[in-house]
């Protein structure tokens, strides 16, 4: 138990360390890997009896950066697909599309930049895809008079509810929790639905709340200024976001190969000629791999988290303390992951993508609670952090161009977010407990 304890000290200690901005995520996981597996006293190099080498360096080091391969690859087609829309120019004459049917009908002209948002953040990622995509949305929805701050929140929303539909992040929890495909892909679409009626919830209040002043006739320029710019792209390259989607959950076809055909069909549409053709192809593979470099290191030291926490030692030692603390009931399981939602924010211990992925994977070990269970309770819990998070460069850069602070931001979604995350929570516990 004393161990248990100095781990939670630590865990404790890198969390503050994190949420004052002294040491970053990318860093911090890594060092808790192993700063865990010393305190377990976890060997440099220790053989178990089938031969295999499951000390610090073959296994917590060497193997937690190899132990999400499969989702290191998926990100990277999906940033390979992202960035051949941005390139082509199917991102920008998307949301230029929306704005046209909206016409100058103001909270028309919103809901269709939401849903186009929503549309492209199925595929694209990273901050260079909310860079390309905000500094075109977010002027225009300024234009037709929603306030800046509002403008964010809405453009966070509608961000949130593409990315359920991500198949690139699908595979990262099949990779950390081993849940199945459809497991993640139906909760998913239930979070999908929540999140779209928790955006239109926010969308209402604000408009009855400040009205949307119509600028469309001062802001409209905006659009057209740079029309004879634009890349030509056919209507029917517009749908190159939903092919994977479609793909997968139609066909049940794998991830990787689903992005191939997107890509390729992205390509067929916007390039006449062979040697342009392969020209992008090459190029956008190397922009794509650039833009999610910090998401592959990332994730790199979730993967040694993952081998540090799930150590036989580790687990032996950290059981007593999470059977007390983690509620096993409904009622417990409901109360205790609503109640702490907040806590996926700065990449907290609720977070998959921060210390979250570490205790997930230690509650399922433990048989604690099932594998669904812990997916649907972290998947709701990321609903905070995707939209809330102040962490987030993508919240950073949105809160900076449109001339608010990123706190301010946080404060005016997380009470929809955290509202959003229990009812998900609770749909959790009743299909999966």
């Amino acid at each position: 138990m004393v161990q248990a304890i100095i781990i939670v000290l630590v865990f404790l200690l890198i969390v503050a360390l994190m949420i004052s901005k002294k040491l970053p995520t990318m860093l911090a996981l890594p060092i808790l890997a192993i700063a865990i597996a010393l305190i377990a006293g976890i060997p440099l190099s220790e053989v178990d009896e089938k031969g295999v080498d499951t000390g610090i360096l073959s296994n917590v080091i060497e193997g937690g950066t190899t132990r999400l391969a499969s989702s290191y690859i998926a990100v990277i087609f999906g940033a390979w697909l992202g960035a051949i829309m941005m390139n082509t120019g199917i991102t920008k004459r998307t949301v230029k599309l929306a704005a046209e049917l909206g016409g100058d009908r103001p909270l028309i002209v919103t809901i269709l930049l939401m849903i186009a948002t929503s549309i492209l953040f199925t595929t694209v990622g990273g901050l260079g895809a909310t860079i390309m995509i905000g500094s075109i949305v977010l002027p225009i929805m300024t234009s037709v008079g929603v306030s800046g701050l509002t403008a964010v929140s809405l453009f966070l929303f509608s961000m949130g509810m593409g990315l359920t539909l991500n198949v690139a992040n699908w595979n990262f929890y099949l990779s950390v929790l081993g849940v199945d495909k459809d497991t993640v892909q139906n909760f998913s679409l239930i979070l999908l639905g929540l999140t779209a009626a928790m955006s239109i919830i926010f969308l209402v209040v604000e408009y009855k709340r400040n009205g949307f002043a119509s600028a469309w006739s001062q802001g409209k320029n905006s659009i057209d200024d740079d029309d004879s710019r634009d890349q030509k792209v056919p209507t029917i390259s517009l749908i190159t976001p939903l092919i994977p989607i479609i793909i997968v959950i139609a066909f049940d076809w794998p991830i990787v190969p689903s992005f191939i055909v997107a890509i390729l069909y992205s390509l067929i549409c916007t390039q006449r000629k062979v040697r342009s053709f392969v020209n992008t192809l090459t190029k956008t593979a190397y922009e794509g791999i650039s833009n999610v470099a910090p998401v592959i290191l990332l994730m790199m030291g979730i993967g040694m988290l993952l081998n540090a926490v799930m150590h036989p030692t580790v687990s032996e030692i950290m059981a007593p303390l999470l059977e007390k603390v983690i509620p096993t009931g409904i009622i417990g399981y409901i109360l205790f992951f609503s109640l702490l939602s907040p806590l996926a924010l700065y990449r907290g211990p609720l977070n998959m993508w921060g210390l979250g992925s570490g205790i997930g994977s230690l509650i399922i070990s433990l048989n604690i609670l099932p594998a669904p269970a812990v997916m649907g309770a972290l998947l709701s819990t990321e609903r905070v952090q995707a939209i809330a998070d102040p962490t987030n460069t993508h919240n950073v850069w949105l809160a900076n161009f449109a001339g608010v602070d990123v706190n301010q931001v946080m404060k005016k979604v997380l009470p929809y977010v955290w509202v959003l995350s229990a009812i998900g929570i609770i749909i959790a516990s009743i299909m999966f407990l």
